[in-house]
């Protein structure tokens, strides 16, 4: 191989995604425009809980360009209601995890009540946008103020309203696991410290709002739907569910999509109830989220409520953690228990405790449904067991860093098994890594602990206010239930590649790029890319959860070396040489050792068509094309500290970060400049 056409994973390529986006000839929803195509809006409630006593839409439907206008009730019972947790839970978890989970559904519009504010009461279709949202305003639905369950204490409290009668309860999830004996630990520890911790409501902010484009082809039966999500296939299948038509007759799309962070990662009421309008009027259906929108409707996350209680040795040395903890999962909860045992899967982090329980209650509230965000229950874990351990050496006047190491796994410990499940349900075993290097490397790089205390002391005597702050974690990923992957050898001699990856930022067509270009022994040009279209790969899952680089690596890989076993057999047959000469170079199957004796994938493709042009041995395939699905068995544990110097302004309380330094175990660097980015 020349140098060139060698070693594309570890290389900072430029980004394949970048020409066009810096170009501005990006293409997103909001761009596309399809002939005949109208506009929706929606009527959405003003009130966090409300009973629907009349919504009157004659006006609506009489004005000039108006399409089509449906209440809950007159959309009836076309659209099934979107199930309670998109995400199915394997059985291994249902084996392991003590949970008790009835979470409920989510009408794509209610016909009875308003659960929270921004939930859409009614739907309007007309000509252009501007006339859809004008009658959208236009109509004041009339609303019975309900009593509010404000918070996820307030859900749980006596007498309190039930948001879901049919449930009778406010609690639709209660999970729990444990390792040794939490309780007799702290009864025996000689030091306890327990805090309550409130976790704030977030929510994702992409540049790029949601937006769904339908257009449903009559003399085809078949229905064409472009959405700014990051799952195609889980849409697709959806609608497959609801419209009863054949998933091979449904093509998702996500065209260019800016950003998603979680909050497109599962299936929305809008990415039903669009194409079945399109269906239903048998012209395209536009639908452009605004921001207003986005902030009350689009999925928030975090929101919980901690009791943690922490039991130790005058030594530091931790002996338990017990922690209680309550999501808010807003009026209804799309991807149901995903969260809530992550969170409980990573409050341990990379400290050796031997005596751990957790438990979590899921409560429904009058706020926007909770579903993933940025590390998807993660950090929740990470903030309290960080700040019971900064308090444990405030108590004992211990150097933070020190009660750290002391409890850290060390590298010599190596696998390590925790004692709990993981949420694919597989017992959780750290892998591998130096949690004590990667703290001490994140310290040294702020400058060193003992320079920053000098540093400290002497501020503190000018009356500056000079802190350093450090948190530690470990983080699941890789995580299942799978990733599909077409790998084709086709005419031109290219490698073209379809994933079940979803990109909205990342990088997946440079760094896939990059995967198959080594795996195949070819210049980087001479990959081709599909992803995010559920035309070109059968099944796929989506781009969630820290997992895209390695499971629709592991997914090409498989594939490829499906092909590359035919194309070897087709190389030998053709060379007359055995198999176990041949070797990939440079775009050609060649013998090794000498170097003029070879051929290109061109010519190779050629002989394996099938029909008279063929040159294939008998009995096999005419067509050089496989896919696989990998199914990892579990994830791969990485872990990272992250530490600052911050000044605080003792009278304004501004805080100023001096430094932040973030030292993470990335595993190979597919694309070392993507990741500095």
């Amino acid at each position: 191989m020349t140098e060139q056409q060698s070693g594309w994973v570890g290389r900072s390529v430029q980004r394949r995604e970048d020409d066009q986006l810096l170009r501005g000839r990006g293409k997103f929803v909001a761009d596309l425009v399809v002939p005949n195509m109208v506009h929706a809006a929606f009527v959405r409630s003003p009130l966090a809980h409300g009973r629907i006593v009349s919504l009157d839409l004659t006006a609506a439907r009489a004005a000039p360009g108006i399409c089509l206008a449906l209440s809950g009730a007159d959309l009836g019972e076309a659209l099934a209601p979107i199930g309670g947790g998109q995400v199915v839970t394997p059985k291994g978890w249902q084996d392991r995890v003590e949970h008790r989970v009835h979470i409920p559904p989510q009408p794509i519009i209610p016909d009875a009540k308003s659960r929270y504010v921004g939930e859409a009461l009614a739907v309007i279709v007309a000509d252009n946008r501007y006339i859809a949202e004008d009658a959208a305003r236009a109509v004041v639905p009339e609303l019975e103020p309900l009593p509010v369950v404000q918070n996820c204490e307030a859900g749980l409290a006596e007498n309190c309203e039930i948001l879901h009668p049919n449930l009778g309860t406010n609690l639709v999830g209660e999970l729990g696991a444990k390792k040794g004996d939490a309780a007799e630990a702290l009864a025996a520890a000689p030091r306890r410290i327990k805090r309550r911790f409130v976790h704030h409501r977030y929510a994702a902010m992409p540049m790029e709002c949601r937006g769904v484009l339908a257009q449903y082809d009559q003399r085809t039966n078949s229905l064409t739907v472009w959405s700014s999500t990051q799952v195609v296939h889980w849409i697709r299948r959806e609608l497959g569910l609801r419209l009863g038509l054949a998933e091979d007759r449904i093509r998702v799309i996500a065209p260019d999509v800016g950003g998603g962070f979680g909050g497109k990662g599962h299936v929305y009421p809008e990415d039903l109830l669009i194409p079945y309008l399109a269906m239903r009027l048998g012209r395209p259906v536009m639908w452009i989220e605004d921001r207003l929108e986005h902030f009350q409707n689009s999925a928030h996350s975090r929101d919980t409520v901690h009791e943690a209680e922490i039991g130790f040795e005058d030594d530091g040395r931790i002996t338990a953690l017990d922690v209680s903890f309550i999501i808010d999962s807003g009026a209804y909860s799309p991807v149901g228990a995903g969260i809530a045992f992550n969170t409980i899967a990573h409050h341990i982090g990379p400290y050796e405790i031997p005596n751990f329980r957790a438990k979590t209650l899921m409560v429904v509230t009058n706020r926007t449904p909770n579903a993933p965000y940025r590390g998807a229950g993660r950090p929740e874990a990470a903030f309290v067991t960080e700040r019971l351990i900064d308090l444990v050496a405030g108590e004992l006047g211990m150097e933070p860093a020190d009660v750290r190491r002391r409890n850290m796994i060390r590298q010599d410990q190596m696998p390590y098994e925790v004692g709990l499940p993981y949420r694919d349900g597989v017992p959780i075993v750290y892998d591998g890594g130096d949690y004590p290097a990667a703290l001490d490397r994140a310290l040294e790089a702020l400058g060193g602990l003992a320079a920053f205390r000098e540093r400290q002391a002497a501020a503190r005597t000018e009356g500056r206010w000079l802190g350093i702050g450090m948190a530690s974690y470990t983080e699941g990923t890789g995580v299942g239930p799978f990733e599909g992957a077409t790998v084709r050898v086709d005419p031109t001699g290219k490698i073209a590649i379809a994933a079940g990856a979803c990109p909205h930022g990342q990088g997946h067509h440079t760094v896939l790029a990059q995967v198959a270009a080594d795996g195949w022994s070819v210049p980087m040009d001479d990959v081709v890319i599909t992803l995010a279209d559920t035309s070109a790969l059968t099944a796929g899952y989506g781009t969630i959860a820290s997992r895209s680089a390695v499971t629709a690596s592991a997914a090409i890989i498989m594939a490829s070396d499906k092909v590359k076993e035919k194309v070897i057999a087709l190389a030998a047959h053709l060379l007359e040489t055995p198999e176990t000469d041949l070797e990939f170079r440079n775009g050609t199957v060649g013998v090794k050792g000498v170097p003029d004796m070879a051929l290109s994938l061109r010519e190779i493709a050629a002989a394996g068509q099938p029909g008279w042009g063929g040159q294939r041995p008998d009995g096999m395939e005419g067509g050089l094309e496989a896919t696989a699905y990998f199914e990892p068995p579990t994830v791969t544990w990485t872990y990272a500290t992250n530490a600052a110097i911050v000044e605080i302004d003792p009278e304004t309380g501004e805080v100023t970060i001096e430094r932040y330094v973030s030292i993470h175990d990335a595993g190979v660097l597919i694309n070392p400049m993507i990741a500095e980015a």
